[in-house]
C-alpha cells in the first residue's frame, strides 16, 4: 500500500471515529448500497408475485412487512425498490456532476459570454419550482426511468453550475494558479489538475445532499402517477398504493416503504459533512 494511500485511510478513520453521526451515517450508506447490489438475492420472494389467497396480511414471520392487496411480500418489493430508487439518484447525480461542474468551472474561469450563457440557463431552470419543472419534463417526453432521471438532473443542474462558477471564480486568480501558469501548464491543464481537485470536496457535499432529493424526486414523481409505472417496486409507489388502505388499518402497506424512504434520504443528508472533512486536503495534518 503507498504512503498516499495510508495516509488518506488514517484520516478517513480519524474523521469517521472523531464524529459519531457521520460513522452512523456512513455506515447506513453501505448497508443501503449492499442491499441495493444483492436485491435480486437477498428478496425472500419475488417482488411481483402475487398471491390473492395471502393478500393484506400483518407483519409475521413468513412476511416480516406484511402483504400488500394483491398479495405480494412488502419486505421483498422495499428491498427491489432500493435498487431501483439508488440507481436513478446514482445516475442523475452522475449526469448533473459531470454537466453542472464543467459549465460552472467554464463560466467560472472563462467567464464573458461563457459565464452569461451559463448564468441565463440557470436562472431560467431556477425561474420555475424544481418538482413542477421535473412533473413538466417527463410528462413530456414520458415517465420511464431515462426521462426521470434527465428530469432530476435538468432541476439540479442550477446548484452545481452556480457553486462551481463562485469557487472557480475565487480561485483562478491565486498564487498557485499563476505558479502552475507559469510553470508552463496550459490552460486546460490547470482546470483539470489544480482547480477541479480543489473543487472537489464542495462538490462532493452538493452530491450527497443530491442524492437525497434525487431519490425523493424519483419518489414523489412516482406517488403523483408521473414516475416509475406498477406493478415496478418504487418506495413512491408503494406509499401511494399503501396511502388509501391506512384509512381501514392496513397501516403497514405505506409505513415501511416509507421508512425506507425517509432512512435514504437522512443517509445522504448527515453524509454530506463527512465527505467534506474526508475529501479535503487542508484537513489532512
Amino acid at each position: 500500500m503507498s504512503a498516499a494511500s495510508s495516509t488518506f485511510l488514517a484520516h478517513a478513520r480519524h474523521t469517521l471515529g472523531g464524529n459519531p453521526v457521520t460513522l452512523v451515517a456512513a455506515c447506513l450508506a453501505g448497508l443501503l448500497i449492499l442491499v441495493a447490489l444483492l436485491a435480486p438475492w437477498i428478496a425472500p420472494y419475488d417482488p411481483l408475485a402475487t398471491d390473492p389467497i395471502n393478500k393484506l396480511q400483518p407483519p409475521s414471520a413468513s412476511h416480516w412487512f406484511g402483504t400488500d392487496q394483491l398479495g405480494r411480500d412488502v419486505l421483498s418489493r422495499v428491498i427491489a425498490a432500493t435498487r431501483l430508487d439508488l440507481a436513478i439518484a446514482v445516475a442523475s447525480v452522475a449526469l448533473v456532476f459531470v454537466c453542472g461542474t464543467l459549465a460552472g468551472v467554464a463560466a467560472g474561469y472563462l467567464g464573458g459570454w461563457t459565464d452569461r450563457i451559463v448564468g441565463r440557463l440557470a436562472d431560467t431552470i431556477m425561474a420555475f419550482p424544481l418538482f413542477v419543472l421535473a412533473m413538466g419534463i417527463v410528462a413530456a417526453l414520458g415517465n420511464s426511468v431515462g426521462n426521470i432521471v434527465l428530469a432530476t438532473a435538468v432541476v439540479n443542474f442550477p446548484l452545481y453550475a452556480r457553486i462551481a462558477r463562485a469557487e472557480t471564480s475565487v480561485r483562478r486568480t491565486q498564487g498557485w494558479v499563476e505558479a502552475a501558469r507559469l510553470c508552463g501548464h496550459s490552460e486546460l491543464s490547470i482546470v483539470l489538475t489544480q482547480l477541479l481537485p480543489n473543487l472537489l470536496p464542495i462538490m462532493m457535499v452538493q452530491v450527497s445532499l443530491t442524492l437525497g432529493y434525487a431519490i425523493l424526486n424519483a419518489a414523489g414523481l412516482s406517488f403523483i402517477g408521473l414516475g416509475v409505472r406498477p406493478p415496478t417496486a418504487e418506495w413512491g409507489i408503494m406509499v401511494a398504493e399503501g396511502a388509501t388502505y391506512i384509512i381501514s388499518g392496513e397501516w403497514w402497506l405505506a409505513l415501511f416503504p416509507g421508512l425506507a424512504l425517509m432512512v435514504a434520504v437522512l443517509t445522504f443528508n448527515l453524509l454530506g459533512d463527512g465527505l467534506r472533512d474526508l475529501l479535503d486536503p487542508r484537513r489532512r495534518t
